[in-house]
């Protein structure tokens, strides 16, 4: 077992699963109530509904990670696309609860527990098979948040990424932040930084 390989993955996936959540809340701040619960046609799910749909999948997924199926017998997925006297307030405690019982479940595996098998919905996956699964199944469901707000917002929208035709700026800025010894591992701070017109020391 390469212990090294898996520290390495092990502490990327607790980056990006921090970075994805910070990214969605980034977003999310910049709504109002009113589109938060904005449906902008007949199919689509609301910000509101990708966030709950998002918190039951991380309570079912990340409780007893290691020793229970990831389906729980008391999750009602269909409910997660319905507003059943939720608040804008009562979701995002219920995403914090979701977020924090992946990273009570995450953060503490060992290079051993990552030999293991772990099952959802019957299906046996590997610990990488399933921290991936979940890593892509958010970051899909992130994105999908992101384009609401931003469709929301338009010309008033705080960008995320690196902004329209600055590109080059943003090499420029991560050669500099690098010459002064600063980190450029944590791609999302990067940009936010850079978009923030933080100066590195």
């Amino acid at each position: 077992m390469d212990t090294e390989f898996i520290h390495n993955y092990h502490s990327d996936a607790l980056l990006s699963f921090r970075n994805y959540k910070k990214m969605a809340e980034r977003a999310i701040e910049q709504v109002s109530d009113e589109e938060f619960f904005a449906l902008i046609d007949a199919e689509a799910n609301s910000v509101a509904l990708i966030v709950k749909h998002i918190s039951g999948n991380l309570r079912s997924r990340w409780r007893d990670f290691l020793t229970t199926d990831g389906e729980k017998a008391d999750r009602n997925r269909d409910t997660e696309f319905e507003i059943i006297q939720d608040s804008r307030e009562s979701l995002m405690e219920f995403w914090e609860t979701g977020w924090q019982t992946l990273f009570d479940s995450l953060e503490p595996l060992t290079a051993e527990d990552f030999s293991r098998t772990v099952s959802i919905r019957g299906e046996p996956h590997t610990v990488v098979e399933a921290i991936n699964r979940q890593l892509t199944h958010y970051s899909y469901h992130i994105g999908q948040i992101v384009l609401l707000a931003k469709h929301f917002k338009s010309d008033a929208w705080k960008t995320l990424s690196v902004p329209k035709n600055r590109s080059d700026e943003f090499n420029a800025f991560l050669v500099k932040k690098q010459a002064d010894g600063g980190s450029t591992g944590d791609r999302f701070a990067s940009v936010q930084e850079f978009s923030e017109g933080k100066i590195v020391h």
